[in-house]
């Protein structure tokens, strides 16, 4: 029964882990994964250079995002998410308001 196992098994794979150690199977580079990587580099090198020339200065991207009003927006959402966190502040009086059906000693 292993004998034939053995004879029949026609791709050998390695011994232990498939991808590490001594007997690691290792994939041939073909021309598809080489014209990915110049693919890569190009897209990042595009990048790069919209990052290396931008479109607005930095003087007119703060007065952007001041007309906008980013900032506000974000102080205002999170006052909104405090402001679900925690409850408000009730008083005593306001506890106590059902007990006031009407004040004749007044």
């Amino acid at each position: 029964m292993k004998l034939t196992q053995f004879l029949f098994r026609r791709n050998r794979l390695p011994n232990g882990h498939l991808f590490r150690g001594k007997d690691r199977l290792v994939k041939k580079v073909e021309p598809v994964h080489l014209r990915r990587i110049a693919q890569d580099f190009e897209v990042e090198e595009q990048n790069m250079l919209y990052l290396r020339f931008p479109y607005l200065t930095e003087a007119e991207s703060a007065g952007h995002a001041k007309a906008l009003g980013k900032k506000e927006q974000r102080q205002q959402k999170f006052q909104e998410q405090t402001r679900r966190m925690f409850k408000d502040d009730v008083t005593l009086y306001e506890r106590f308001g059902h007990l006031r059906v009407k004040e004749s000693w007044d």
